[in-house]
């Protein structure tokens, strides 16, 4: 598998994001420009796929019993953990939460949460965005500092 894919594919990935894409396309060589674009670009495209995901396939897959159980627990998850942002800051807590580069903080989540709690999807898209673009911004700074200090 080529680099690129394998940068793209992780930070597609729910876990690492692009909190995982990044440093590793810094460590394969790309520069810190070329691996902020690419990894973040891949990270902004899962938004409108998972919003797709849970308005059509999830009806048809919540039939399934293991699905519905797995399902349930995840958007419990989701919403408790984002709740408490956006009720007391809106569409910007919704950024700050994806801004944050930890794991279990990024789109997955925050798209999860944003359905879960009936937000309107183009400004949830447009605020995810740019959280991704600031934790982007983030990681990028961190992992080329941190190879530069290191090598």
């Amino acid at each position: 598998m080529s680099n690129l894919l394998e940068i793209i594919l992780l930070s597609l990935l729910p876990i690492s994001e692009l909190r995982g894409g990044i440093p590793l396309a810094i460590i394969y060589g790309f520069s810190p420009l070329n691996a902020f674009l690419i990894c973040t670009l891949a990270n902004i495209i899962v938004i409108p796929l998972i919003f797709i995901f849970l308005e059509y396939l999830n009806k048809l897959f919540l039939h399934i019993r293991w699905y519905n159980k797995f399902f349930t627990n995840t958007m419990e998850k989701a919403r408790h953990k984002i709740h408490k942002q956006v009720e007391k800051y809106g569409y910007v807590g919704l950024m700050i939460f994806v801004a944050i580069p930890l794991p279990l903080t990024g789109v997955y989540t925050a798209a999860l949460g944003s359905w879960a709690l009936g937000m309107d999807k183009k400004k949830s898209f447009a605020y995810m965005a740019l959280g991704a673009i600031i934790a982007g911004i983030v990681v990028t700074l961190i992992a080329y500092s941190g190879f530069r200090l290191f090598s």
